[in-house]
This record gives structure tokens, sequence and C-alpha cells, in this order.
């Protein structure tokens, strides 16, 4: 599972292979602490991180959320999606 960005500690990444599940997700890994974020509607859909870390998630989703979903596009084809510019 490749790392897509890492920004304030918050390390993103996305699952490469055509049997990942829908909707579009990453995996966000902060601490100790683990959740999906829908990338389309950009919402937790599992797992929680302290609320500071779910707004930054949240922010930078909404900033990128074209190339997540084309890198979505690439993960389902088995292909190793692109780094994403961190949030400053």
């Amino acid at each position: 599972m490749p790392t897509i960005s890492m920004f304030y500690g918050i390390i993103v990444r996305m699952y490469c292979g055509v049997r990942e599940h829908n909707p579009p997700h990453i995996h966000i890994y902060y601490q100790d602490c683990k959740a999906l974020f829908d990338i389309r509607n950009a919402e937790v859909m599992e797992g929680n991180l302290p609320n500071r870390q779910t707004k930054l998630v949240l922010a930078w989703i909404e900033i990128h959320k074209e190339e997540l979903l084309a890198n979505w596009e690439l993960a389902q084809n088995g292909e190793v999606p692109f780094k994403i510019e961190p949030l400053r």
C-alpha cells in the first residue's frame, strides 16, 4: 500500500489492486489511530482520528479530490498511484 502523502504526522495511503472495494477511499494513519475516508463525500467511513487531524484530512481531500480520484483509477488497474502535495 503506497504512501501518497504525509503532512503534520498524518500518513495517507491507497491500496492498489482490482479487488479494492468501492467507494473510492484512502487509508489514514496518525500515531496509533487509523481511519478510512471516502474521497467523493470527504467523510469518515470507519475508524477515528483526533478532531484536529480529521479536519486537516477533510480539508486536504477537498483540495486534492480530482487527483485522488485519478489515483483511485490507477490503483484499480493495479498501477501505483502518484504522490500528492501535502497540506501546508
